[in-house]
């Protein structure tokens, strides 16, 4: 067994710290122990336990957890950058958020990483031309996680959502790596143009709880959004915005806002 731990470890050192965390979360409370077993120790890679826990959470009267989880398995199969992505978001969580102190919570507790991950399968389903799918994968997960992803919108890895309430994100938004966001955000369109209408949202960016991003603009990376603004143009690269509609009251503050979390606007920004 301590042979078999060192080379996952070697391999895959982010599964290798959750099963490890698993093991001492069951002694701690063994009233969880199924919880566990089913969901992380009976796996032997962090994409079967995803799969197990996606189709887990979605399945409904109208498809059957093993047909989702076999539509999980065929999308980590097919396409390695599923799995990248979901280790880069877990390790993304669990170093901003505060309340998140192993990496088997967001697996087991949180439902933004969970939505996600399901949006993932819902991406790849799109891009398989599998749109009717992909449309179920996406309407089951806005009723189980309160979080709407269209399933043509492009997101990068390094996501952290926290809370996830009344998550909206259209059709042709873009969201870069690195990216967080709290509850209520909104990445929408201005009314019912069609085509390319919804925000591009580059890397490194911090939007706070509430905010709206609306239309076919631009967010430069490593800026901030403040909570409860609504952004309705072009936002420069590491500065900060704020207000209805926003504008523009400062610098970023820092290289990294998405990870530093620091969500303050200090009074000495210039205008």
């Amino acid at each position: 067994m301590a042979e078999r731990r060192q080379k996952i470890a070697a391999i895959d050192p982010v599964w290798s710290e959750i099963t490890a965390e698993a093991e001492e979360a069951v002694r701690a409370e063994p009233l969880l122990g199924g919880l566990i077993h089913s969901s992380l120790l009976h796996h032997p890679t962090i994409e079967r336990a995803l799969s197990y826990r996606i189709s887990l959470k979605l399945t409904s009267g109208e498809m059957s957890e093993q047909i989702l989880r076999e539509i999980a398995d065929e999308a980590f199969a097919s396409d390695p950058r599923l799995g990248e992505a979901a280790r880069a978001d877990l390790v993304a969580v669990y170093d901003r958020d505060p309340a998140c102190h192993r990496l088997l919570q967001p697996i087991l507790f949180f439902k933004g990483y969970q939505a996600v991950q399901s949006y993932r399968i819902a991406h790849w389903l799109w891009q398989e031309r599998r749109h009717d799918l992909a449309y179920f994968i996406q309407a089951r997960t806005s009723e189980v996680f309160g979080v709407d992803i269209h399933p043509a919108a492009r997101i990068g890895k390094g996501i952290m959502i926290d809370h996830a309430h009344s998550i909206v994100i259209g059709e042709t938004a873009v969201v870069g790596d690195n990216v967080s966001m709290l509850h209520s955000v909104t990445l929408g369109g201005t009314g019912k143009e069609d085509g390319d209408r919804h925000p591009k949202i580059g890397d490194g960016v911090l939007i706070g709880a509430g905010a709206k991003v609306l239309g076919n603009i631009h967010v430069g990376h490593c800026s901030r959004i403040a909570a409860g603004s609504v952004v309705l143009s072009d936002v420069p690269p590491c500065k900060t915005v704020a207000g209805v509609p926003a504008r523009i009251v400062g610098e970023a503050g820092c290289d990294q806002p998405s990870v530093t979390m620091d969500q303050l606007i200090e009074t000495g920004q210039d205008n």
